[in-house]
């Protein structure tokens, strides 16, 4: 996803599509039409304080789920899109969905239910939500929060559910979007709940004051104390004290531990480099992933992709193109539907200052150190976006 701003928050949203099929590569995209690129003066919020949830940016992420694609953005509906990325409209999930969603919904591999939230500017601040295989939604817990804080992402494991409540707190609602700022007095914590678990069922530990954007992996082990709960993110020690320009300072990659019957809670960091937008491969959400990729941005505009061993605890792994390449976040995709953790390739968009355009690289998961398999050269430049996913050719198609 993509858009063209003053600030990555604020672009619309377009999708763009790589295929690779029959030894070639094509490419598209198309622009998310919602209420707003008919008409960008529409205000989010009624005179009578009621969000409009189907005027959204629909600019961070792609879900593909129950059979179709949908374009997010955290504080709307989805929009749900067509073959040809055509935007078919909103969807509320036949009138249930009453909350926004996430833009970082949890796809459980195993079971294949949806599970997410929504945040709001007024009680309930926290909803968390769970739809079946058949996008039907089957689950809606208001959870108690002290106020409006920017949630943007969740941990998902094999029995729980993990939310972070973190002191980036909403100070005002603009027309299109709310703004947000750092809070000294918030306090920061973590909320894990049984999957399909209910305010009553939360417990909140305290940790230190940060603020997280992105979840690589969340999973369940066993320890020297019990079962632990272990989550590992990309940490920003705090972010948007003099205002939401700037994402400074530095992110890192970093580990919690919590143990769910001693009640005791660790966090460490697991590398000091900068980075953002961590993958994993998504076969394994909420299971032991190895391994964790993600982008480096410590000497942006020059970045590169760093590959973490989370279970081994090897060196990471790093590749950058040279001065002027930026890469996007990386995605896996595995050789085959039952291929190994680590046997498959990480494709990204890298912006070419030195044309001005963009190329899809292709690297070799385990091979990251040798550099690029395959380069796919655009005519011109993708602007700079989120997230992607990656979707496989149905059945019926091969």
């Amino acid at each position: 996803m993509s858009g063209d701003a003053r600030h990555w928050f604020s672009g619309d949203g377009m999708v763009h599509e790589v295929c690779f099929a029959d030894g070639g590569v094509t490419y598209r995209n198309r622009l998310v039409r919602t209420p707003w690129t008919v008409d960008p003066t529409l205000p989010k919020v009624s005179p009578e304080g009621d969000p409009d949830l189907t005027r959204s940016l629909a600019n961070t992420s792609v879900l593909h789920f129950s059979g179709s694609i949908y374009a997010l953005e955290e504080n709307s509906l989805p929009y749900r899109l067509g073959p040809q990325l055509d935007t078919l409209g909103p969807w509320d999930m036949g009138g249930r969905l009453r909350t926004p969603m996430t833009a970082h919904p949890k796809l459980c591999p195993v079971t294949g239910e949806l599970h997410f939230f929504g945040y709001a500017a007024s009680m309930p601040y926290l909803t968390y939500h769970v739809a079946d295989a058949d996008g039907v939604l089957r689950h809606s817990a208001p959870i108690t929060v002290s106020g409006p804080t920017m949630i943007h992402d969740m941990g998902l494991s094999g029995n729980y559910v993990v939310l972070l409540d973190l002191p980036v707190v909403m100070t005002r609602m603009t027309r299109r979007q709310p703004s947000f700022a750092w809070s000294d007095t918030y306090g920061a914590r973590l909320g894990i709940l049984p999957r399909g678990g209910s305010d009553a069922d939360t417990r909140w530990f305290e940790i230190e004051p940060c603020y997280i954007f992105h979840v690589a992996n969340c999973f369940e082990r066993e320890g020297r104390d019990g079962p632990e709960l272990v989550m590992d993110v990309v940490r920003f020690p705090e972010l948007w004290r003099d205002g939401s320009s700037r994402f400074s300072p530095p992110s890192s990659m970093w580990r919690y531990v919590i143990g769910i019957s001693s009640g005791n809670i660790q966090e460490s960091a697991l590398d000091d480099r900068s980075v953002e937008f961590p993958r994993i491969d998504d076969r394994l959400t909420g299971a032991p992933a190895r391994w964790a990729y993600a982008v480096s941005t410590l000497d942006n505009p020059t970045s590169s992709i760093v590959r973490y061993d989370l279970l081994g605890g090897t060196a990471p792994v790093t590749h950058s193109l040279g001065p002027g390449h930026v890469h996007g976040e990386p995605v896996f995709v595995p050789s085959g539907l039952d291929s190994a953790e680590h046997d498959g390739w990480l494709v990204t968009l890298v912006y070419d200052a030195t044309r001005d355009c963009s190329d899809v690289v292709v690297y070799a998961a385990d091979a990251l150190d040798e550099g690029p398999v395959a380069e796919v050269h655009l005519p011109r430049r993708v602007p700079y976006g989120f997230h992607g996913t990656f979707i496989a050719e149905p059945e019926s198609a091969r």
